[in-house]
C-alpha cells in the first residue's frame, strides 16, 4: 500500500511540474509570438539583403613636409617592398611600408626639383631631376652620368631605361647612356614604351611615336581631342589613352577610336595622368580629382579633402593590395580599401560616435575642429537642433533595441529620454521646453547668443523677414546655476521630441516608463492647448517657429509654407497624446482640428506644395511626425486619406534614394520600395564623418538646376554619397557646395536608417 501510495504522489508531483512548466512556456510563447507578429506585420512584402563583405573604400593622407615645394608632388610609385617614392618640387622622398615619414633620398647640394620616380622590373628605382637621373639598387643610391640634364621623364622598356627631357633621349644599355636621335619638342610630359623598341612620347605639341630612328607626330584633330597632352597608359586591351587638355583620346595603333571628355565622366578638361589597376579600372587624374572609369561603363570620382590632399591629380601607382597611391599639388593620397559589412561598419560609426559625438548630460550632437581636418582637436559645440538629433538618437537606440534586445541600447535611450525631459524641466514652465543646454563656463561659445537690436536694426529684419520676432534674451541660467538653456525653440524641435516619445514608449518602455513619458508629452501638449496651439517661451509670446494654431496657419496669409506640414503635426501630437492617455478631450480635439478647422485637408497641400516653399527640413520632419498616425488611427476613412497622402509624397522623394525615407515607408506601410538603392547608400557612404567643403561647380561632368529646391542650384543628376557632402535628413542631397572641413558631423544619420532596416527585416 505504501508503494502504491508512493507512486501515487510522484505521479501527482510530476504531472504537476509538468503541467506548471508547460503553462509557463507556453505564457513565455505568447510573449515571444506577439513580439514577432508585431515585428512581421510591420515587415510584411518586404525585400531583404542579406548582409555580406563588401569593399569599402576609405582615404589616408600623407604631408610630406611643411615646405611647399616638398609637398608637391609630381611623380609617385611603390616598390617591390611597398615602400613609397616621390618626385616633388624639392627632392626625392620614401616612405617605409609602416611609417608616415617622408625621409629625403637626395640631400645636400644635389637635392632640388624633381620630376619622375619610376620602379623597373628588378625593383630597381629611378628618379629623373634636376641634374640627371639617380638609381636606387640594392639599398645604395648612385647618380647615372652621362645624359644632358634635366630629366623631366623616365620611362622603362625591354631594351632598356630610357631618360628624357629638354635636351634629348636616351636609352640606357650595358651601363651606359645612349643617345637617340629623334626629333621631338622639348615639352616632355610623359613617355610610354610600346614594347616593340619604340617609344610614345606625350608633348605640348601632341603624340610622339618614337620608333626605328623615325619621329611621327600626330595632333591633327582626327587624331587627338587636342595636342596638349600630360599622360599616357595602356588599357587591358593595349589601347593607348592619351590624356590632355580636352579630355582623353583612346586610340588602337594608329588610329583614334573614342574620346572621354566630360559627357562621359571626366570632370575636368585637364587631365594630368592615365593609370591603369590590377582589376584593370583605369584611374584618370585630373585637376578636379581622379575619375576611375570600369570596364562596365561605370564610373566614380574621388576629389574633395574627403578623398585627396589636392584635387590637382598628378599621378597614381599601385601596391600589390591594389591600393591607389597618389600625387597631389599638395601631399599624397592613399585610397585603400577593406572588406567590411554592414554590421563591421555599423561598429565602426557606433564606437565614434560613443567617443566624440554625446556631451553631457546626454545629447547626440557634431563636434567642432579647431585643426581644419583633425579629429583629435574636436570640441563639443552647441546646435540649435541638439533637442532634436539626440531625439533621432534615442530613436537609433530604440531600434536597436527592438532588434536585438540588447540591454546597452535601452540603458542609452533612457538616457537620452532624461535629456529630454530635462529640456522641460529646466525651463520651469507648465509645458515649454529648452532647445539645448550648456554648462555656464561656455560662455560666448554659443551659438547665436544673446544680443540687441537698435531700432533701426529691427526695421531693417522686420522688413525683410515677415514673420521676425525679436528674441534678444535666448540663454538663460537655470535656477541651480548648473546649465544654461537656450529658449525661442522650434516646431522642429517638437518634431524630434514627439517622435523619441513615440519610440521609447513602443519599444523601450517598462510600465513605470510608459507612465513617465505619458505624463510628460501630457504636460506638454497641455501647455500647447492652453496657449491656442502655439508654443509660448517665457517671453508670453510664441516661439519664431513654434505655431500650429488655426489663427495663424489658416488665417493669416505669411504663415501659407507651414500650413500642409504643421497641421500634420498637431494631428500627430493630439493623436500621439491620446494613445498614451486615453483620455477623450485629446481625441476631440483631433477631429474637432480635421472637421472644423480643417486640418486633414491643409497636410494635403503637401503633396503639391508651392515650389517656392520646398526645402529640405519638410521631408525630415514629416517621417518623425507620420508613426502615430499611421500605428494609432482606426478609422479606416482616416486611415486611407493618410496612406493616399504618404504614398503620393514618398513617390514624389523616391529620387533621392533615401534608406531613411526607404525604411521608414517600410515601417510605416510595410511595402518596401528601392533596398538596393538603400543599401548602395549605406555600403558607399565615406568611413570620414568630417564635413569637407565639397564643391560641385568645378565639376564639368555635371551640370546645374534649380529643382527640386527652387531657391538652390542643385547638380542635375543625384550623386553618390561618397562625393556629396556629410548627411544630414535636413540638408538637400542635392546640394552643389558646402561644408568647411571644420566639423564633424555625428553617424546617427547612418545608424538609425541601418538600426531601422534590421528591425523590419530588410537587412538579415
Amino acid at each position: 500500500m505504501r508503494s502504491n501510495l508512493k507512486i501515487t504522489r510522484i505521479y501527482k508531483y510530476f504531472t504537476k511540474s509538468f503541467l506548471q512548466i508547460f503553462i509557463f512556456l507556453l505564457v513565455v510563447s505568447f510573449v515571444s509570438c506577439k513580439q514577432e507578429s508585431k515585428k512581421e506585420e510591420e515587415s510584411s512584402s518586404v525585400d531583404t539583403y542579406k548582409d555580406a563583405p563588401f569593399i569599402q573604400e576609405y582615404h589616408d593622407g600623407y604631408v610630406v613636409s611643411t615646405d611647399n615645394a616638398e609637398n608637391n608632388v609630381r611623380s609617385i610609385a611603390v616598390d617591390n617592398n611597398e615602400n613609397v617614392w616621390i618626385a616633388t618640387g624639392d627632392g626625392i622622398f620614401k616612405k617605409e611600408i609602416n611609417s608616415r615619414e617622408w625621409e629625403a633620398v637626395i640631400t645636400g647640394e644635389q637635392k632640388g626639383p624633381s620630376f619622375d620616380v619610376t620602379i623597373d622590373g628588378k625593383g630597381n628605382v629611378w628618379m629623373g631631376t634636376w641634374d640627371g637621373v639617380y638609381k636606387f639598387e640594392k639599398n645604395k643610391l648612385s647618380k647615372v652620368e652621362g645624359l644632358k640634364t634635366p630629366v623631366s621623364q623616365i620611362c622603362i622598356a625591354e631594351e632598356g631605361i630610357y631618360a628624357l627631357g629638354p635636351e634629348g633621349i636616351w636609352l640606357y644599355i650595358g651601363e651606359t647612356w645612349k643617345s637617340e636621335n629623334y626629333t621631338i619638342a622639348r615639352s616632355v610630359r610623359d613617355a610610354k614604351s610600346d614594347s616593340m623598341g619604340g617609344l610614345l612620347i606625350a608633348t605640348d605639341v601632341g603624340l610622339y611615336h618614337c620608333s626605328n630612328g623615325k619621329s611621327v607626330l600626330y595632333q591633327d584633330d582626327k587624331e587627338l581631342i587636342s595636342c596638349y597632352l600630360k599622360g599616357l597608359g595602356f588599357d587591358s586591351e593595349g589601347n593607348l589613352w592619351a590624356g590632355g587638355l580636352g579630355g582623353v583620346t583612346v586610340r588602337k595603333g594608329a588610329e583614334k577610336i573614342r574620346t572621354l571628355t566630360p559627357e562621359d565622366g571626366i570632370p575636368s578638361v585637364n587631365v594630368n595622368s592615365i593609370s591603369k589597376s590590377p582589376d584593370g579600372t583605369m584611374w584618370v587624374g585630373t585637376e578636379v580629382g581622379v575619375v576611375r572609369l570600369n570596364k562596365d561603363g561605370n564610373h566614380s570620382l574621388r576629389f574633395s579633402r574627403r578623398w585627396l590632399m589636392d584635387d590637382n591629380v598628378r599621378e597614381v601607382a599601385f601596391d600589390k593590395e591594389g591600393n591607389a597611391w597618389i600625387a597631389t599639388a599638395n601631399g599624397v593620397s592613399a585610397i585603400k580599401k577593406k572588406d567590411m559589412t554592414l554590421a563591421d561598419k555599423e561598429s565602426y560609426f557606433y564606437d565614434i560616435l560613443m567617443r566624440r559625438h554625446i556631451r553631457e548630460p546626454w545629447i547626440a550632437h557634431l563636434t567642432a575642429l579647431n585643426v581644419e581636418g583633425d579629429t583629435t582637436t574636436s570640441m563639443s559645440i552647441d546646435d540649435d537642433n541638439d533637442g532634436q538629433y539626440t531625439a533621432m538618437y534615442l530613436a537609433m537606440e530604440a531600434m536597436r533595441y527592438a532588434a536585438t534586445g540588447n540591454k546597452d541600447a535601452r540603458v542609452k535611450a533612457r538616457k537620452a529620454l532624461d535629456f529630454l525631459i530635462k529640456l522641460q524641466t529646466i525651463t520651469e514652465t507648465k509645458g515649454f521646453f529648452a532647445r539645448t543646454i550648456v554648462p555656464p563656463d561656455w560662455g560666448e561659445r554659443v551659438f547665436d547668443g544673446n544680443r540687441t537690436y537698435s531700432e533701426k536694426q529691427l526695421a531693417e529684419v522686420m522688413v525683410n523677414q515677415a514673420r521676425f520676432k525679436s528674441v534678444e534674451v535666448r540663454w538663460h541660467k537655470s535656477s541651480d546655476g548648473k546649465w544654461i538653456w537656450k529658449g525661442d525653440t522650434s516646431s522642429d524641435e517638437m518634431c524630434g521630441h514627439m517622435a523619441a516619445y513615440y519610440f521609447y514608449y513602443e519599444y523601450v518602455a517598462d510600465e513605470a516608463e510608459k507612465e513617465l513619458v505619458r505624463n510628460h508629452v501630457k504636460k506638454i501638449i497641455d501647455n500647447l492647448i492652453e496657449n491656442d496651439y502655439n508654443l509660448v517661451d517665457v517671453d508670453g509670446k510664441h516661439t519664431t517657429w513654434g505655431v500650429w494654431s488655426p489663427d495663424k496657419l489658416n488665417r493669416t496669409p505669411d504663415w501659407a509654407p507651414e500650413k500642409g506640414i504643421n497641421s500634420l503635426e498637431l494631428l500627430s501630437y493630439l493623436k500621439l497624446t491620446y494613445h498614451f492617455t486615453g483620455e477623450e478631450k485629446y481625441q476631440k480635439e483631433y477631429l474637432r482640428m480635421i472637421n472644423e478647422e480643417g486640418y486633414l485637408e491643409n497636410a494635403k497641400r503637401i503633396i503639391t506644395s508651392n515650389a517656392a516653399w520646398t526645402t529640405y527640413i519638410d521631408p525630415e520632419l514629416l517621417f518623425l511626425t507620420y508613426p502615430p498616425l499611421f500605428k494609432y488611427e482606426e478609422d479606416e476613412n482616416l486611415k486611407k486619406q493618410y496612406n493616399n497622402i504618404l504614398d503620393t509624397w514618398y513617390q514624389n522623394f523616391r529620387k533621392d534614394e533615401s534608406p531613411f525615407y526607404n525604411f521608414m515607408y517600410t515601417y510605416l506601410r510595410g511595402k518596401s520600395y528601392d533596398v538596393d538603392k538603400s543599401i548602395f547608400f549605406l555600403k558607399d557612404v565615406s568611413l570620414d564623418l568630417i564635413d569637407w567643403n565639397i564643391d560641385q561647380t568645378k565639376r564639368e561632368d555635371i551640370k546645374t538646376f534649380r529643382y527640386p529646391v527652387l531657391e538652390d542650384v542643385q547638380t542635375s543628376i543625384l550623386l553618390p554619397p561618397s562625393e556629396r557632402a556629410t548627411v544630414r535628413w535636413d540638408k538637400n542631397p542635392w546640394e552643389i557646395k558646402g561644408g568647411s572641413g571644420r566639423v564633424e558631423r555625428e553617424p546617427v544619420f547612418w545608424l538609425l536608417p541601418y538600426w531601422m532596416g534590421k528591425y523590419i527585416g530588410v537587412i538579415e
